[in-house]
């Protein structure tokens, strides 16, 4: 046996092959480019994804099945009978229906998303930005007046043109706002409030459990969002069970089972888990929108020249000197939402240095972290230790201190690609197959005794700072 996962994620695309004697090995990858047409906007070429993906498939070889995992709320348009994009991917990062949502908010449309979707009203999510394109781009219009629109999440486009079927499973459809979480169909209403045409959105189906399509002549048996496919690649089955993925962002889920969170004064979003025709597994989510990105940043305006300069500091932490950075290049995501808020440092001194500040946005979005996981403690019973993975996770100063402002015990994975490894074991559990458990090499961090409290406190009226900047 031989499965194939690619992870198409928002800077590169990476194929893990599984092997016969259960070794998994990153077999291709390839990264694309970012646009940037104007601030606060984000795209990907669409033809760029679909060919690295294609490359993917065909750099993995002879397989028995393929997974695809996807970047979750980033969407376009296409025609119906060309396959041919009409618009570009409009990355989940991308900011430019934020007026429409405030418009939408102020008439009270907040309570029926919340209600049906389970979600605020926030430009991250799929809805908007697929309405953003019906109305602005005179392609997609055209299409749709001819009855050749179909909008979608990227994966929908990457199965319609490579397998035939223009399909999305449960996961991604749950980050549109656009399905229906009980119900996990699309919900009239909400096509209505954003103006999506429901007839253009892709049938929903299960994240494994069926053949969704051939690619070649190989079958394609898993679809799932990348951050649900990681929850699952970490071993994490039960209620309470959680992750963390620090990748362009970080984001946290911890599964509820069966049952659907509904708190909108925490900031989580409900959402699923994963689904197979014997089940549906939900979970809870909070994500921080800048964790790599602001680690990449860091290197673009020059304080810092490569990562091997985050692995440790010598003068304690940043925050117990007074200097705290908040993360929010892109505004605050859980429990805040609020895209206004302006990414800062506050507490800076003549004698503060590149380390330090260095120091300090580490620090800071461990921080934003341990505010998503405190939220999530309310609703659910979580784990007493977490499992993390992503390129922050490789720092062993960034993993305890945020084991330490946890207060929880943080433990590393040897192993890297546990998006991919997840995607690999639903691929293969849809043809009655088990991946071996990959073990050894997992670091663990615990707890000190430090004064978490007051790190808190000094992190959140920095937070209140940078959401009254703009």
């Amino acid at each position: 046996m031989r499965i194939a996962a690619i992870d198409q994620g928002t800077t590169s695309t990476r194929v893990l092959v599984v092997e016969s004697n259960g070794s998994p090995r990153i077999a291709h990858a390839l990264r694309h480019a970012q646009h940037y047409p104007q601030p606060g906007w984000v795209e990907h070429d669409p033809l760029e994804l679909l060919g690295n993906v294609a490359s993917c498939i065909a750099a993995a070889g002879a397989v028995d099945a393929i997974g695809i995992d996807n970047q979750g709320e980033s969407c376009l348009a296409w025609d119906a009978v060309s396959g041919e994009p009409l618009s570009p991917v409009v990355v989940w990062q991308d900011n430019r229906t934020k007026d429409v949502i405030e418009r939408l908010r102020a008439a009270g449309a907040e309570a029926v998303t919340l209600a049906r979707a389970g979600l605020p009203l926030d430009p991250y999510f799929s809805a908007s930005k697929l309405a953003w394109i019906i109305e602005t781009l005179p392609a997609a219009r055209t299409a749709h007046a001819a009855g050749r629109l179909r909008l979608g999440t990227t994966d929908a486009f990457f199965l319609d043109r490579l397998t035939g079927r223009f399909v999305t499973d449960a996961t991604t459809a749950s980050r549109t706002s656009l399905m229906n979480l009980e119900t996990l169909r699309w919900d009239e209403e909400l096509c209505r409030l954003f103006g999506v045409p429901i007839e253009t959105l892709p049938e929903i189906g299960p994240s494994a459990g069926l053949v969704i399509g051939l690619a070649g002549k190989i079958p394609v048996t898993a679809s799932i969002v990348d951050q649900q496919a990681a929850l699952y690649g970490h071993g994490c089955r039960k209620a309470g069970d959680a992750k963390i993925t620090f990748g362009t962002g970080a984001f946290a889920l911890a599964i509820t089972d069966s049952r659907i969170v509904r708190n909108p004064g925490i900031g989580l979003l409900p959402t699923v888990a994963w689904q197979t025709p014997g089940e549906t597994v939900y979970a809870v989510d909070g994500g921080v929108y800048d964790a790599g990105s602001a680690i990449e940043w860091l290197g673009r305006i020059g304080l810092m020249n490569s990562v091997d300069e985050l692995q440790d500091f010598v003068d304690g932490p940043a925050i117990d000197h007074g200097l705290v950075f908040v993360p929010a290049l892109s505004g605050l995501a859980c429990p805040y939402w609020d895209r206004s808020a302006a990414g800062l440092w506050l507490g800076m001194s003549a004698s503060t240095t590149r380390q330090q500040m260095c120091q300090a946005a580490l620090e800071g979005i461990a921080l934003c972290t341990v505010e998503v996981i405190g939220a999530m403690a309310q609703e659910v019973a979580i784990a007493q230790d977490l499992s993390i993975d992503g390129g922050l996770s490789r720092s062993p100063y960034f993993s305890q201190f945020l084991a330490d402002g946890l207060g929880r015990g943080v433990s590393t994975k040897s192993f890297d690609e546990l998006t991919s490894l997840g995607c690999a074991s639903l691929a293969a559990l849809a043809i009655g197959a088990v991946l071996p458990a990959i073990v050894g090499g997992d670091l663990a961090y615990r707890p000190r005794d430090v004064d978490r409290h007051a790190w808190r406190q000094r992190f959140n009226q920095a937070v209140g700072r940078s959401r009254d900047w703009r």
